[in-house]
């Protein structure tokens, strides 16, 4: 075992049972409050034959959470199963008023939401009156009540202490936990729900959720599964957008935002359609869909980050900017600017009625959900978490909005912010030899990366720089060749690379901060590095 490895794993305490996780060690889904109360209400639907509704969301947390609990109620019997999504630009978030004439209008008899329904008390309340059952199964915060429905599954209810293990499962999580209580009860064969893994994984990855405990699991037998998944829709879509093996960046970068671009500029319907499908031919047609629709997602969100970048001076402790963009590209524009200008971001865009609605995001101390809180005199909506939320506001309120927030922010004298930006390495070495197609095999074990279970960052200190080198067709990537102290050499690469690390001196002292990645070409495989920051000595 490489010895940087060994240094690693003991910096992170991490035992056997990481490393090494094991499927039945995966905690009881009825330690999840109103599971036994979910499972009874299904398995009465099941035997009557009840028409079943399942209300997502628009993310992939949401479709994928859709598809397991589509998927698990079919292999427990189920004929008559339907699914509403909602429609980011008509419903916003959660239990849309339209799913009451859904229901109606499809004879529904029960309805379960996925990554949603522990705030909508109302919607629950008119569905009651109208003799249809909900089960919410949800992963978000829960207020101080919880809706009259049969069964609230979620590991955030006030009432209950969840195992820190259960503490940050995703909304495919929390479905596929009803899934496994299903399995218990004998109503789906046991081993059967191990397929809708691969989903659970790609849901759990790009909602961010912390890999460790519960999602630990999960994750790592996700990653097998996706590696042989029977779903034609997932095929095609990891050839066209050319994954070549299943890591976390390759779900975050290249899965994930083809399935969120169907939310983000159309409906989220496309792509439930894709991972539903058992059709080779339509997962094509699909696949190329979202590839166009990722496209498109990418160019305007471009245009956006440049035109707001092209206005100059952000003086302000948080950004705040306006515009006439797509709704759908809002939160990832104002993440950008966050991380190129080390500031919290709104990022908002006019929609009719002189209305701007649009998306913020944050890092460290500074609690979005708190910051909106303050202002909700002058909104008309607004909410979300720490470092993710939406507001709307009209136009007269627009220039209030942005004063107070700002003087909320002041009011917080907070210091040192950019600290929570910054790259951590977790193991510094000035000898390169290590860094090899060994520890490469080594760190695998510890996929998938994500929060709370980070790709390791290596610092190299006391390197020699033998070349650099611009690549690309604009010179935009920066390639540096470097020596350790024992001799070894490695090619460091940066895409996209600051302007400042073109100009490093070849005599300077520096020290690196990478991330290891495996290189192949014309068969022939390598350790290189993956450029993080350099920081001058």
């Amino acid at each position: 075992m490489n010895k940087l490895f060994v240094q690693l794993v003991q910096k992170r305490h991490l035992g056997d049972s990481f490393l090494h996780p094991k499927y039945e060690d995966s905690i009881d889904p009825f330690i999840l409050p109103d599971v036994e109360k979910a499972v009874k209400r299904i398995a009465t639907a099941i035997k009557n034959q009840e028409k079943i509704l399942i209300y997502g969301d628009y993310d992939v947390d949401g479709v994928t959470a859709s598809t397991v609990m589509e998927n698990a109620l079919k292999l427990a019997g189920a004929k008559k199963i339907d699914i509403m999504l909602p429609d980011r630009f008509v419903d916003g978030y959660g239990m849309s008023p339209r799913l009451i004439t859904r229901a109606k209008d499809g004879n529904t008899d029960l309805i379960i939401t996925v990554d949603c329904g522990s705030r909508n008390h109302d919607i629950i309340s008119e569905l009651n009156i109208l003799k249809i059952d909900t089960i919410v199964t949800d992963h978000h915060e829960c207020g101080d009540t919880l809706p009259e429905a049969i069964a609230v599954v979620n590991p955030k209810r006030k009432d209950y202490e969840a195992p820190d293990d259960l503490k940050d499962i995703a909304g495919v999580g929390v479905a596929f936990k009803l899934a496994q209580g299903l399995v218990k009860k004998g109503l789906i064969p046991s081993g059967q729900e191990k397929w809708l893994l691969d989903l659970v994984l790609i849901g759990t990855i790009c909602d961010n959720m912390t890999l460790t405990g519960e999602n630990r699991i999960l994750g790592y037998y996700g990653t097998k599964v996706l590696e042989k998944t029977r779903r034609p829709g997932l095929k095609e879509l990891m050839r066209i957008a050319g994954v070549k093996k299943i890591t976390s960046e390759s779900i975050g970068f290249q899965i994930g935002p083809r399935l969120n671009a169907a939310g983000r500029l159309d409906t989220a319907d496309l792509s439930l359609k894709l991972l539903c499908t058992n059709s080779g031919t339509e997962a094509a047609t699909i696949a190329v869909k979202l590839e166009d629709l990722n496209k498109k997602r990418r160019t305007e969100q471009r245009a956006a980050t440049k035109e707001i970048s092209d206005r100059g001076t952000k003086d302000t402790p948080v950004i705040i900017e306006t515009g006439n963009w797509h709704e759908g590209i809002l939160g990832i524009v104002a993440g950008r600017l966050v991380e190129e200008y080390h500031k919290p971001a709104f990022v908002l865009t006019e929609l009719e009625g002189n209305i701007f609605k649009g998306s913020g995001r944050s890092f460290g101390d500074f609690n979005l959900a708190e910051a909106i809180s303050q202002v909700k005199d002058i909104i008309i909506s607004g909410g979300g978490h720490a470092g993710a939320a939406g507001v709307s506001v009209s136009r007269e309120h627009l220039y209030a909005f942005r004063e107070r927030i700002n003087e909320y922010y002041l009011s917080l004298h907070l210091t040192d912010q950019e600290k929570y930006l910054k790259s951590q390495a977790d193991i510094t070495t000035s000898d390169l030899k290590d860094l090899s197609l060994d520890l490469i095999e080594d760190l695998k074990q510890l996929e998938p990366f994500g929060a709370g279970n980070e790709e390791p960052i290596f610092r190299i200190s006391g390197a020699k720089i033998l070349e650099t080198k611009r690549m690309g067709g604009d010179g935009q990537h920066l390639r540096v060749d470097i020596r350790g102290q024992d001799g070894g050499i490695i090619k460091c690469v940066a895409f996209f690379a600051p302007e400042e690390w073109f100009q490093l001196d070849i005599d300077g002292e520096y020290e690196f901060l990478i991330k290891l990645v495996e290189n192949e070409w014309n068969g022939v495989r390598s350790a290189e590095a993956r450029l993080i920051d350099i920081n001058m000595l």
